[in-house]
Formats: C-alpha cells, sequence, structure tokens
C-alpha cells in the first residue's frame, strides 16, 4: 500500500456486508476515513464520482472494489490475510435450511403494525428487511438457474410484492424458497461448486457466492431477532452463536455507528 494513500469506506446501516467490511478493517489495522452514504448526498456523490452504485465499497484514491468479497479486499490493499476455509457447500445448504427455517417463525413474531416502521438508523420498513433476507437465496436460484444470468444488484434488491403485507405472508414465501433450495440441491450435480458465476460484485467461484448466500441472510435473522428483543418478544428458538458458527458474520448485528472523517 502506497504512503500517504487515503482509504475510505463506503457504507449505510443495517448492510451485512458493510458492517463485515468496517469490523475486518478495524481488526486488521487498516485505518480508514468512514463514509456512512444514508442520507448523505455529499456521501453518495462521492460513490457516484468513483463510477459505484452501491455499498460496501473500498476505495483508495480514484479506485475502488466492491467489499462482499473479502478476499477481494485482501488484494486490493495488498494486505498479507489468509481468510478461513469455508464450509463445504452440503454444510452451507445446512446453515441455509436452518437460518430460513427460523426466520420464518420470527417474522412471524413481528406484530403487523410495525412491519411497515423503519427500525433505529435505517430507513427501511421492517418488512422489506424480512424479504430481503429470504430473496438472497431466491436471486440466487434465479441466477444458477437462468444458464448464465449474472446474480445482479437489482436481481437480490427486489422490493417484495403487494402481496406479501403480513409476517405469515412472507414466512410462507420463505418456506417456498427453501424448498426450491433444498430441490434444487438435491439435483445439482457439481456438488464442490466450482464452477464460475458472474454477479454484481465480480466473478466469483459459486462455492463463494453459495457462503455469502448462507451467511448473508443468517446476518439479517440476527437483526430480526434483535427487532424483536427491542419489542420485548423472545425469538421462537432463538438461534446461536453454535448455530451460526463456520460462517463468516460480523462481531455485532447491527452498525449504529456514525461516520468518522
Amino acid at each position: 500500500m502506497l504512503a500517504g494513500e487515503r482509504i475510505r469506506a463506503f457504507w449505510q446501516p443495517g448492510c451485512t456486508s458493510c458492517l463485515r467490511m468496517k469490523e475486518f478493517l478495524t481488526q486488521h489495522g487498516v485505518e480508514y476515513e468512514s463514509i456512512n452514504v444514508h442520507g448523505n448526498p455529499a456521501g453518495m456523490e462521492q460513490l457516484r464520482e468513483l463510477g459505484a452504485r452501491s455499498v460496501p465499497i473500498v476505495a483508495r484514491g480514484d479506485r475502488f472494489v466492491f467489499a462482499q468479497s473479502l478476499g477481494d479486499v485482501i488484494k486490493f490493499l495488498d494486505l498479507d490475510i489468509r481468510l478461513p476455509e469455508r464450509l463445504s457447500p452440503d454444510n452451507l445448504i445446512q446453515k441455509i435450511d436452518l437460518v430460513l427455517t427460523a426466520a420464518a417463525r420470527y417474522v412471524q413474531q413481528i406484530p403487523n403494525e410495525w412491519l411497515d416502521r423503519p427500525f433505529r438508523n435505517r430507513a427501511r420498513p421492517i418488512r422489506v428487511l424480512g424479504h430481503h433476507l429470504f430473496r438472497i437465496p431466491d436471486a440466487f436460484l434465479e441466477a444458477v438457474q437462468g444458464q448464465g444470468r449474472p446474480l445482479t444488484y437489482e436481481l437480490i434488491m427486489q422490493e417484495p410484492p403487494p402481496a406479501l403485507r403480513t409476517g405469515a405472508d412472507i414466512a410462507q414465501y420463505g418456506t417456498d424458497v427453501l424448498a426450491r433450495v433444498k430441490a434444487w440441491w438435491a439435483s445439482y450435480p457439481d456438488r464442490s461448486c466450482q464452477g464460475m458465476m458472474d454477479t454484481y460484485f465480480g466473478r466469483h467461484r459459486m462455492h463463494e457466492v453459495l457462503e455469502r448466500t448462507a451467511w448473508h441472510p443468517a446476518q439479517h435473522s440476527r437483526q430480526i431477532m434483535l427487532i424483536l428483543d427491542s419489542l420485548g418478544i423472545e425469538p421462537n428458538g432463538r438461534l446461536t452463536a453454535a448455530d451460526y458458527a463456520g460462517l463468516p458474520l460480523p462481531e455485532k448485528a447491527w452498525d449504529d455507528e456514525p461516520a468518522r472523517g
């Protein structure tokens, strides 16, 4: 890394990959300027000037890298860091099963009058968060079953349809997604997932994208439990650190840190 180069990290609250990126940089002693783009036109303008449209982003000068893949961040910053070995694809599918099944229970516990309210410092309705949790594996399926269709940001960030109004509606959607994931995996021939996938954060082996398809909703399930805790509702069958073991999750469930310069 060249002396004097300023590292910028672009993020927004509630973003799982953003929090993981910031924790990773801090844990490895990388000094950076933290830019929260949520409700920050100046920060968004800096992001657009780079040519990026989404977060998380790590930038150095006028160059940037999507930070969904920590391996890409390591290469971009020329860090001497080795990431832990991934869980096997079979184990990742088991984690997806565990997480989606639990999340379907949790979203039904949230009172319907709360679903269109935002949570903490992110102007996103809880209903959208709940749908997004299940949309992540659904978008993955659409990409892998779409004969080379890329996993785009628009695909994964689709808004919930109007019919998904209640927690029960969202839970049913999640149950249907999980059934399709399990059916796909039961007949998928590449059990090591070594094929390549085009995604909105670069071209990666399916094994890495599948890992993200497991840990990303797992982090959101932690956030749903946090919402229930804030409402004084005990999550039905609370997932524990042992349940999440092996997934590269952030330490915290939610990013409440202000931007720092």
